[in-house]
């Protein structure tokens, strides 16, 4: 059995207090919410904290208001489970109620929040495993090693973005608000992201996520599609967010599309994107636009199922997402989870 290493709890009531113990504990302290993935990492020392914030006794962070016309604010610490149920949010913004939804399964979806879900750690196959069988093959630089075991002769870290609901946030042009010593800031969810797997958050370890700003909906409609092992639990191999928005004539006015769990952060498929605007849907349109999308997909061999198969099904992962958008005929059921 996995224990937890002794630790310090914290439960401030504000969120100016949790930033203040943030900064007093330096990086012997973390931030936590639901903790389903710390404490998990924790068991297997790959973070090693002496001091927990708890954030869920800050009321701010629980905060879900606005209305699809106006913009919907959600807190950090919103649950999966509460924002996949929430009617502002399943229809006008439904990418991430579906993202949210096919996170894991329904006890952790009633414990993990939003906030926790968009800092996710990357994970790695040589990474996510107990300390015994890390040490045993000699570590890796993500933790307590010096060379990527994926790519040995890399100067840097290849984990894997695996958050679903950072895609999905993306493609609906979410803003998020990050709060430390030096007062708040907003910045576009895209910008939280680093393409490396270690460095993965661009926030300093003292602030704290407050919350996600999704902008007015404004005629967009979104989905997403997550291709993982089995149906539930595991974490995505590859994840599709798309935003479209179609003209009154019918041509395609604009459109995002993201992928999840194909690199160290979410990737952008513009080239896919450009390809549709202004043209009106079509069977051989959405299968160039997939082609396209596919192109920035490079995953590695440190996920689940092969190389070659994740690369295939980016390409029909997003044909399936814009053909749901378009309201083209294709297989499968609408959206999540596959």
């Amino acid at each position: 059995m996995l224990r937890l290493p002794p630790f310090t709890y914290l439960a401030p009531r504000t969120i100016e207090k949790a930033v203040g113990m943030l900064g007093e504990t330096g990086p012997d302290g973390m931030a936590v919410a639901g903790g389903t993935d710390l404490y998990p990492n924790m068991k297997r020392r790959q973070f090693e904290p002496t001091t927990l914030i708890g954030l869920r006794g800050i009321p701010e962070l629980h905060r879900l208001a606005g209305d699809p016309r106006r913009g919907v604010t959600v807190g950090a610490c919103v649950t999966l489970t509460r924002l996949a149920a929430e009617p502002s949010v399943a229809g006008a913004y439904r990418a991430l109620a579906v993202a949210a939804s096919a996170v894991s399964t329904p006890p952790l979806r009633n414990m993990g929040t939003l906030g926790g879900n968009l800092c996710l750690d990357t994970r790695c196959n040589y990474y996510n495993q107990t300390y015994h069988w890390r040490k045993s093959i000699g570590f890796c630089m993500k933790k307590d090693g010096d060379i990527c075991l994926v790519a040995p002769g890399s100067p840097r870290c290849w984990a894997v973005s695996s958050t679903d609901t950072a895609p999905a946030a993306i493609a609906l042009g979410a803003q998020l608000r990050l709060a430390g010593p030096a007062g708040e800031r907003v910045i576009p969810a895209a910008e939280l992201y680093r393409d490396d797997g270690i460095q993965h958050l661009a926030k300093a370890p003292e602030e704290i996520l407050v919350d996600v700003m999704l902008p007015p909906a404004d005629g967009w409609r979104s989905t997403y599609w997550k291709l993982r092992r089995r149906g539930s639990f595991d974490f995505p191999i590859l994840g599709v967010a798309a935003a479209l928005r179609i003209a009154p004539d019918g041509r395609i006015d604009d459109v995002r599309i993201w992928l999840g769990g194909v690199a160290s952060h979410p990737v952008e498929a513009p080239n896919a994107a450009a390809l549709l605007r202004g043209q009106r849907p079509s069977d051989e349109l959405l299968a160039r636009a997939a082609q396209a999308a596919s192109q920035p997909s490079r995953p590695l061999d440190n996920a689940d199922l092969t190389i070659g198969y994740r690369k295939k099904m980016t390409r029909v992962y997003v044909e399936r997402a814009l053909r749901e958008l378009t309201g083209l005929p294709f297989d499968g059921a609408p959206g999540g989870l596959h």
